[in-house]
């Protein structure tokens, strides 16, 4: 009998090691995505909420993340082959299309500014910019700063002759009209709610002058943005990540201390301003239909395409139909 256990047990040491290695193989066998986010972003923000609360290992996917310090870093690591994924917004990826690179769009925020000035909460006419100072942020071809203008027009005022302008980073734009330099400035949200905590108004909500213009509801803005090819043969992979991504949001506007967690990573350490940040966060999470999403981004891209013309768009008069991404469980559904 003791002949027979020394015999057999060099085999169930072999099982043994077969099975550790099995193991460690299953282990490893997450799948990968390279991703190029904004250390400061809400990209970064969901990111770490996602490793904390150990939604990557639940949706058996690994990150390798390069941080950037601007958004066209971004762009040229995706195209050049550098990350599989950033996160962009939907009229670049048209442009992108329009010129020939194959990339496509899924929603991630719609999130959107605000013209912001001192003063009692009043919403301000086109007419009311008349003769005032007016910072803009994002430069000359940003979609928010088209959509305004395309608003102002219909009530008759040209703001790039009836009004002075001036385009600049938002910080600084910030920091100019707390000191009475400008009028009013149209600022990215999370700028907006720092200034909204500091007591400055939204006179002119970017939410309405998307309605104005034609959309139904909260028009997304910025959305994951990866090679169309990528998303063919990365389909279930792509949905797990899209799903996670949801619950990393949702556990950031309704858990206290996932959001605690990522309070540092704003750059805001005043509660009442936090507040207000995590308000505007919350409000931007999608919630439509990726048909809804697409029929309104059609209908500001037109709005878009005449204000900005062929230096906004190139020469795709129309929003493309294979913009979106639809994963494959999706793929039924409007």
């Amino acid at each position: 009998m003791r002949k027979t256990s020394l015999r057999l047990r060099p085999l169930f040491l072999a099982l043994s090691l077969a099975g550790f290695a099995l193991a460690s193989t299953a282990a490893s066998a997450a799948d990968k995505l390279r991703l190029a986010i904004q250390s400061t972003g809400t990209f970064a923000w969901e990111l770490a909420i996602v490793r904390a609360y150990g939604l990557d290992k639940e949706a058996n996917l690994d990150f390798e993340t390069t941080e950037l310090s601007t958004t066209e870093a971004g762009k040229i690591a995706l195209v050049g082959g550098g990350a599989d994924m950033i996160l962009s917004d939907w009229l670049w990826v048209a442009r992108e299309r329009s010129l020939g690179t194959a990339l496509v769009y899924y929603p991630h925020s719609t999130a959107l500014g605000a013209v912001m000035a001192k003063g009692p909460a009043a919403t301000w006419k086109a007419s009311d910019f008349v003769g005032k100072k007016l910072g803009v942020a994002g430069g000359s071809l940003d979609k928010s700063w088209l959509m305004l203008q395309a608003w102002a027009l219909k009530q008759k005022v040209d703001l790039k002759t009836q009004a002075t302008l001036a385009f600049a980073a938002p910080p600084l734009l910030a920091e100019k009209l707390s000191q009475g330099e400008l009028d009013a400035a149209l600022e990215f949200w999370t700028f907006a709610a720092r200034l909204e905590a500091k007591g400055f108004a939204r006179v002119v909500d970017m939410a309405a002058v998307e309605r104005d213009l034609g959309a139904k509801g909260p028009v997304v803005v910025t959305g994951y943005v990866f090679n169309e090819s990528f998303g063919a043969k990365n389909g279930p992979l792509l949905q797990r990540f899209f799903t996670m991504m949801t619950k990393a949001k949702r556990l950031i506007a309704d858990n206290d201390e996932a959001f605690a967690k990522i309070a540092p990573m704003t750059g805001v350490s005043d509660p009442a301003t936090l507040a207000i940040l995590r308000q505007y966060y919350r409000q931007g999470i999608p919630t439509r239909s990726l048909a809804e999403e697409f029929a309104d981004a059609e209908a500001i891209y037109n709005v878009l395409a005449t204000v900005g013309g062929r230096q906004l768009v190139g020469d795709a008069t129309q929003l493309d139909p294979g913009l979106f991404f639809h994963p494959a469980p999706e793929s039924g559904s409007k």
